[in-house]
């Protein structure tokens, strides 16, 4: 056997061992049999074997056994890593630890388990949460009207607010032991969806105390006497909560708050020498703060006087306290774009609480910052996902049809290759912005608290959905950019910024805690890494870094060889399961989840520490993994809905959209990477054959644009859950209606069309020439009834509301007399 031969079979060999990730001891055991099986096949001479044999017990030796490598290797690195690497505060510690790695863990893996994702329980609402959903959540939306809420009275009507606090909207998460619902994450998630696709003003009302509040923090933290008090009255109504967390001087860096409170004795209620804290505080953006009666708010407690604990200095704490206390101030408001929810700031002056009102009491003094990242997962996972749904799914819906009945040149506009470029993206959008609401919601009925996952869906679903209503904007055109009852994009539009804020700005997500956050908290070997370096106990610290650092160069050579493998075979090699419409989409993202894992473990190599203030390239990583994510939820709806023929469309364009991305992000990450030798390897191994994704092309744009169109199955699937109004009077329901009129019209049109150019009608059949048409035999009175009806429909669909000047003026009046008595 020649040495090209040898060569091929060794190096073949390892790429097996490797990209089935074969541990150390088995690779060397391999390696050891390749050389045995050379000598014997070149008859190589007693003292060459003795002396190869040496050179190769000199290497293996050191490497498998740990004691040797520790003090030969891993030691030294250990050591200089010791003294290098930057001490970890313990707000960073806390932030990383929150939540739980979930699903992300296995995109990071380089080889995800595809089983386990498909082994998620398939969403699926109790008969109670369906009833409350069919029942109390349509009666509330049928009693919403977003114009009289936004233009004329800046508030929810008072039967909405009665109808909230009877039903329970409030109490959704809170057990049924305490008064409330109880309801799933996916039963939560599905409320706040509707109601957002009637009124976002209504669906954030509902949405903020079944979030990060009072209600999540007392279920995980508070005393049992806290809950006992507070949570049979929030799931009643008689307390309404809020929760103050950002002020002037710290937004998304909340742990730099300024807020204090200090430990003092006072009088309370009273009672005189209460032990208890004197709080003062500056907050803004608070929903619901200036109805509330009850308010969360986040300090930094001081204890001078050491009345709690030897300790001068606990760290960000959070209490609860009723807002009717003196000093509190809360009756300003805010005016968010395009919506009427009560949101303001709120202000304390000495303002002394029992330290009791600590939540979980004085023993969580200190533990607020630990509290707010457990629970902020949660919040970031359900709330705004479910807000974004709501209204991408309402704009695919209005605006396929009125894409249908509005005609240009004769011409349904839907059939524009313009505008259906714009409506696939709409359709396409929506599907995967459901897709990844619905799995994410069930992940946290598992209890998983993906704190990665909440950052993926909060900036990325709120980013789809600004895309979804600037298309939808975009068809409708003048009707979309004039205000009135009849719009039902502009609302929505104006509100779309307010989610890409709250919760963490969207831009510091992308660039800061997606991919900072994830390559920590999900990497299966660096959180070990960072742990045993910072461990107090050195000897365990160096067995435990030996052990991780062996284990993590293994994992940077197998992602290595399966990137580059599965990209010389188009993905085309291992096993994957699911209906075989999506198993390519399977492969292709096995494939980008080890070029993934492999680019992240270069890029922290290389940059280290720097990597956190390469905020672009940090970012477009980021963008991989959300993508990774985000295919990964739509793979996993597919598959629940019993993989619908007719929704293949919508799988194809959100799985090719996903990979095109992944790839544009590597392109980008690529082009900037600041080693130019380590991108040139990175390229050639990500993308051995060159870039292969493209874009969803013009002929599934088409076929995701038609099913917007019409009425169907896909389309029932891809909007379901959205309420629809019952009269023709509401917009939504006129463009039902209108879009089944015109349809049953449109083969009769055609008739008299062919007609008007065979010369049988000489004039438009417009208004009286259907009567001519009828009269030449063309058509029958019931079919000119037909047209009829979809002429009137069609002129009312594209109606725009308009307003007598004087009628303009004295709404604004209004507006500005209750802004005044708010």
């Amino acid at each position: 056997m020649s040495v090209l031969m040898w060569t091929v079979l060794i190096v073949s060999l390892m790429c097996i061992l490797a990209y089935v990730r074969t541990s150390l001891r088995i690779c060397t055991g391999a390696a050891a049999l390749v050389f045995f099986m050379i000598t014997q096949w070149y008859a190589v001479s007693t003292s060459w074997l003795i002396l190869d044999g040496i050179i190769f017990l000199l290497i293996a030796i050191p490497v498998n056994i740990p004691v040797i490598r520790r003090k030969l290797i891993t030691g030294h690195l250990f050591n200089i890593l010791r003294k290098t690497m930057p001490t970890m505060s313990s707000t960073e510690k806390e932030a990383i630890e929150a939540g739980t790695v979930w699903w992300d863990g296995e995109l990071f893996s380089g080889a995800p388990d595809w089983n386990k994702l498909l082994s998620l329980p398939s969403p699926k609402l109790t008969d109670s949460e369906q009833a409350f959903i069919d029942g109390p959540v349509e009666e509330l939306c049928r009693m919403l009207d977003d114009w009289q809420i936004t233009e004329e009275l800046q508030d929810l009507p008072k039967e909405a607010w009665d109808f909230i606090k009877e039903k329970g909207f409030f109490g959704m998460i809170i057990p049924k032991k305490y008064g409330g619902l109880g309801f799933s994450a996916l039963a939560h998630s599905h409320v706040i969806m509707k109601l957002s696709s009637r009124s976002v003003s209504a669906a954030v009302t509902v949405m903020v105390p079944n979030s990060l509040g009072p209600a999540e923090l007392l279920l995980r933290y508070g005393t049992e006497e806290q809950k006992e008090y507070y949570l049979p009255r929030l799931a009643r109504g008689e307390e309404i909560p809020c929760f103050a967390l950002t002020g002037p001087q710290a937004g998304s860096d909340a742990a730099s708050i300024p807020d204090t409170g200090v430990v003092c004795r006072g009088e309370f209620n009273g009672k005189k020498d209460v032990l208890g804290i004197r709080l003062n505080w500056e907050k803004r953006y608070i929903t619901l703060g200036p109805v509330s009666t009850v308010l969360g708010l986040a300090f930094k407690l001081y204890d001078p006087e050491h009345l709690l604990s030897d300790r001068v200095e606990f760290g960000i704490t959070l209490a609860l306290i009723q807002t009717n206390l003196p000093g509190i101030t809360i009756d300003s408001r805010h005016l968010p774009l395009g919506s009427a929810f009560q949101v303001g700031p709120t202000w304390g002056k000495d303002v002394f609480i029992p330290v009791d009102w600590i939540i979980g009491g004085s023993v969580r003094a200190g533990d607020g910052w630990r509290m707010l990242m457990d629970c902020l997962a949660e919040g970031r996972s359900i709330s705004l996902p479910a807000l974004s749904t709501g209204s991408s799914k309402l704009a695919s819906r209005a605006v396929g049809a009125y894409s249908r009945i509005r005609k240009q040149f004769n011409m349904p506009i839907g059939r524009f290759e313009g505008v259906e470029e714009a409506l696939a993206r709409i359709g396409g959008y929506t599907y995967l912005i459901d897709s990844a609401r619905v799995m994410t919601a069930v992940g946290v009925d598992q209890e998983e608290k993906p704190s990665v996952v909440s950052a993926i869906v909060k900036y990325h679903l709120t980013e789809l959905t600004r895309k979804v209503i600037n298309h939808a904007m975009d068809i409708q055109g003048g009707a979309a950019i004039c205000m009135g009852p009849r719009n039902l994009l502009a609302r929505v539009y104006q509100s779309i910024p307010i989610s890409i804020t709250v919760e963490g700005a969207n831009i510091l997500t992308r660039s800061l805690i997606i991919f900072g956050q994830g390559a920590i908290r999900c990497h299966p070997f660096l959180i070990r890494e960072v742990e045993a370096i910072s461990d107090k106990n050195r000897k365990r610290g160096a067995k435990e870094f030996d052990r991780a650092i062996i284990s993590h160069i293994g994992f940077i050579i197998s992602n290595a060889i399966r990137s580059c493998l599965l990209g010389l075979t188009g993905s085309r090699i291992g096993r994957v399961p699911g209906s075989h419409h999506a198993q390519r989409y399977y492969r292709h993202l096995t494939r980008m989840s080890a070029a993934f894992a492999f680019a992240s473990d270069i890029a922290l190599l290389i940059l280290g520490g720097t990597l956190k203030r390469k905020e672009r390239l940090s970012a477009r990583l980021a963008d991989v993994l959300s993508h990774l994510y985000l295919a990964s939820a739509v793979l996993k709806r597919f598959e629940d809905q019993g993989s619908p023929k007719r929704d293949l469309p919508f799988l194809h364009w959100a799985c090719q959209y996903a990979l095109y991305t992944i790839q544009e992000s590597f392109e980008g990450f690529l082009k900037n990477f600041p080693n130019r030798y380590a991108a040139f390897l990175m390229r050639r191994i990500i993308f051995p054959l060159g870039k292969s994704y493209a874009p969803p092309d013009d002929r599934l744009d088409h076929t995701v644009a038609d099913i917007l169109l019409s009425p169907s199955e896909a389309r029932d699937r891809l909007t379901a859950g959205i309420h629809i109004p019952d009269t023709i009077e509401e917009s939504l329901r006129l463009l039902e209606e209108g879009l089944t009129r015109i349809i049953a019209a449109e083969p009769v049109e055609k008739k008299i069309r062919k007609a008007i150019r065979s010369g049988v009608l000489k004039k438009n059949t417009q208004g009286d020439g259907l009567e001519e048409a009828v009269k030449a035999g063309v058509i029958n009175y019931d079919e000119a009834t037909l047209v009829q009806a979809a002429i009137a429909v069609r002129k009312e669909v594209v109606r725009v509301d308009d307003f007598k000047t004087d009628q303009w003026k004295e709404e604004h009046k209004n507006v500005l007399k209750v802004l005044s008595y708010n």
